[in-house]
């Protein structure tokens, strides 16, 4: 028999719950897996530092079949109730959706079932655990699942032998969409944030649908050649010669998969609408990437294809739907049938977090004003008014004011990784051009190494263009700091941008968002955990929006005669061919005239912080703060966390403990002090103790004599310790391994030195009392 309590959570599972769970029926290939992450850990940012917070792991997911989760199960040691672990099983199940959470013991399980018109909450013994036939026709149930539907919803996953399978929101939006089409629904919205892998769930949503055979041809539709190639080349690559692409006016109708281009397919002409050589039954699925862009006004262009088509299911992706008085996507698709959201994909650790340096400047606050009768660099009488934050780079440029933001830029960079990718938003191509030769003047050793290290990327610039894919490619490292207006704002997976410059006035939540969304992928073989937005035009107070990152509301006002006002974005940058028509420089305008003047004095008059919060909104707070705080969580008073610290065999699991809490150690040695040890940091910053160096303590331990109790080659490993403390910190004495680095492996070998304390146990008694040595509280102090 065992002796449950002396059993570690792991014996537990081992002993006691995967027997109890196999002996029901399940399956222990296809239907049980242990250990499941679900989430990948919040990335938490202070100063030039990052950690990762630990993620949520389920002890168990059961499932009646691969990529279709019903139960979740969590354990506990047998010191724990039996339904200790419940509610953390009710988190995973809300994460999966699943209506079924157990908890156990290794006594019994803890049952929670709310697939029935009445939860049920009850303890079941080991013996009694539920079989996959009962959970999969209470889960049938309570989906509603119709036998007409099992065959979509039931169908698998594709596996293309890459290991890669769907994080748990994306199955959650495959599963919501094929539900949804199953139940008869001809228009389906999913809205998930940039970077989550919209177009890896489209095809596994288009893939489930094929083979199922319940939509047997499909028309995956783009506004950027860029989205369509990527497309056919990764994510949609298992459908390999079912697939085309549609560059021509000649379509062939052997194929199965389209992939195309709106503009490709469609065009103001009668000839060039080469979508009706089609049948208007022919595709029974449409998917629209980035619906929010063209298609969404009811007279687009666009939307004729899909009008046209209108015996589809018709599937819209965004990562923004848009909802203004003029366009509506949920008028047209229905409201979504699952979201995703940025703060939740933030705080689930799949998407980057950023902080906001947010840049005040004296002209933009105050405004600038010509005197009587001045003319600008050009000749050109300046309109007499005072110009605003508004007005510059659109109506009136200021040079000096380009060169100071190219200046705080480029300072920024040199402050922190000048090779790190970056786009500066720019109003306009004349000011992306002008940005352009500012930060190249700004960076010119940098240039005069490689000319492609500043470039402009616009709509009208081929030479430009034609670096898109160098920029966006990881493995090269120019063009590494573009700047744009329109071009980048969508469609550009920029995994490893790392800086994102805001000076365009931009009103636009919708076009906020796609920008944001330029910096949100991790990349961390490239050390991409995180990124900064600067902010020289106040565009970030769209994060205070409550539009931001909340539920779309329609507010879409149809207007007389079924007409809407045109969307300015349908074709923003969407022809690769013919670059962007609404990228348009002020000199092009001949209507607009763009005055330019120079010898104005332009300073920056304030610069403040802030970081993406627990709470998903944007927090002005030092690093002492933010450690004070997370570390009073975890210890409300001084002795609190001077007993813990003494009884601690190991301090370097407290120091763990507290980086998972979020004190990124890093971050404060670089605002205290890099001679502190973790200890001392800690004591000053939170408890407001004077603090020590690692040396002043090292020194204090060396002046009690301490050593003198030991032999000659004990005491030469414990003086060899002593320095690596006061070099390092505490966690690099306290493993053993540390026998094996200089200067101690000059002392002799691990074994040799270990006996000369009389053996392992010896050796770390030794450790353990040099440590209470460093860390004895003076008398008379309170630490």
């Amino acid at each position: 028999m065992h002796d449950k309590k002396q059993l570690s959570e792991r014996d537990i599972c081992t002993k006691f719950i995967t027997p109890a769970i196999k002996n029901a029926g399940w399956d222990v290939h296809s239907q049980i897996r242990e250990e499941v992450t679900l989430t990948a850990g919040r990335i938490i940012v202070r100063g030039q530092a990052a950690l990762r917070a630990k993620g949520a792991r389920a002890d168990y997911v059961l499932y009646y079949k691969p990529g279709i989760p019903l139960a979740v199960v969590e354990a506990k040691d047998n010191k724990h109730g039996v339904g200790a672990g419940l509610q953390q099983a009710l988190g995973y199940a809300d994460l999966l959706n699943v209506p079924f959470a157990l908890s156990s013991n290794g006594d019994a399980f803890m049952f929670h079932d709310r697939s029935g018109g009445t939860l049920i909450e009850r303890e079941l013994a080991l013996g009694a655990f539920p079989s996959p036939q009962y959970l999969w026709e209470r889960f049938k149930a309570w989906k509603g699942y119709s036998d007409q539907a099992l065959p979509v919803v039931t169908q698998d996953y594709c596996d293309d032998g890459s290991g890669k399978a769907p994080r748990y929101y994306q199955s959650r939006a495959i599963n919501a969409a094929l539900e949804a089409i199953a139940r008869g629904q001809e228009r389906v919205l999913l809205v998930m944030a940039t970077g989550t892998g919209k177009t890896y769930t489209a095809f596994q949503i288009i893939w489930r649908l094929w083979k199922a055979g319940a939509r047997r041809r499909i028309l995956f539709l783009a506004d950027r050649n860029i989205l369509v190639d990527q497309t056919k080349t990764n994510d949609f690559k298992p459908f390999g010669t079912a697939m085309t692409k549609i560059t021509g006016r000649n379509v062939d109708p052997s194929y199965e998969v389209y992939l195309s281009l709106y503009q490709a397919i469609t065009g103001p002409h009668e000839e060039q609408k080469a979508f009706k050589q089609f049948s208007p039954e022919f595709f029974d699925l449409i998917v629209i990437d980035e619906c929010h862009r063209g298609s969404a006004a009811e007279d687009s262009a666009w939307r004729e294809i899909l009008a046209y088509f209108s015996a589809a299911t018709h599937l819209g992706l965004t990562a923004t739907p848009k909802e203004t008085k003029e366009v509506s996507n949920i008028t047209y698709f229905g409201e979504p049938v699952y979201t995703y959201s940025l703060k939740q994909g933030i705080q689930d650790g799949f998407l980057a977090p950023y902080k906001v340096v947010r840049v005040d400047l004296d002209r933009d606050l105050q405004g600038w004003r010509p005197t009587l009768g001045q003319r600008d660099k050009y000749g050109h009488e300046i309109e007499d008014r005072i110009y605003n934050q508004r007005d510059f780079d659109r109506k009136l440029v200021i040079d000096e004011r380009t060169q100071l933001v190219a200046k705080i830029v480029s300072d920024h960079l040199k402050a922190t990784e000048r090779l790190g990718k970056t786009i500066v938003f720019c109003q306009d191509i004349d000011h992306a051009e002008r940005m352009r030769q500012a930060l190249v003047n700004e960076n010119a050793d940098l240039v005069a190494r490689n000319r492609k290290y500043v470039m402009r990327i616009t709509g009208d610039d081929a030479a430009g263009k034609a670096e898109l894919d160098n920029f966006i490619d990881p493995e090269q490292p120019y063009p590494t700091l573009v700047t744009t207006s329109e071009l980048l704002t969508t469609g550009v997976d920029s995994k490893t941008c790392k800086l994102i410059v805001l000076d365009q006035r931009i009103e636009s939540m919708t076009k906020f968002k796609q920008m944001i969304g330029r910096g949100t992928r991790i990349e961390e073989d490239y050390g991409k955990l995180w990124f900064t937005i600067i902010d020289f035009r106040k565009a970030t107070e769209l994060f205070a929006d409550p539009d931001f990152d909340g539920e779309p509301a329609v507010i879409f006002t149809p207007q007389p005669g079924g007409t809407t006002v045109p969307d300015e974005e349908e074709n923003n940058g969407a022809d690769d061919r013919t670059g962007d028509p609404d990228d348009t420089g002020g000199e092009a305008d001949t209507a607009l005239r763009k005055y330019h003047v120079s010898g104005v004095t332009v300073r920056k008059v304030a610069e403040r912080t802030q970081y993406f919060g627990k709470d998903g909104k944007l927090i002005t707070e030092s690093i002492k703060d933010y450690t004070r705080a997370a570390v009073r969580a975890e210890y409300r008073s001084l002795d609190e966390f001077l007993r813990k610290w003494d009884e601690a065999e190991q301090k370097a699991a407290i120091i763990q403990e507290l980086a998972e809490q979020g004190v990124i150690w890093e971050a404060l040695e670089e605002e205290i002090g890099k001679d502190y040890g973790a200890f001392d940091l800690i004591c000053h910053v939170v408890f407001d103790q004077p603090p020590l160096t690692r040396r002043e303590r090292a020194e204090q331990v060396r002046k009690q004599d301490y050593f003198t109790r030991y032999g000659d080659q004990a005491r030469r490993v414990l003086e060899a310790l002593l320095e690596k403390y006061a070099a390092s910190d505490i966690t690099n004495i306290e493993s053993i391994d540390v026998l094996r680095v200089q200067p101690l492996n000059e002392l002799g070998t691990p074994v040799e030195l270990v006996r000369a304390f009389g053996g392992k146990k010896r050796y770390r008694q030794a450790v353990q009392a040099l440590e209470r040595a460093l860390y004895v509280r003076p008398a008379g102090t309170d630490a």
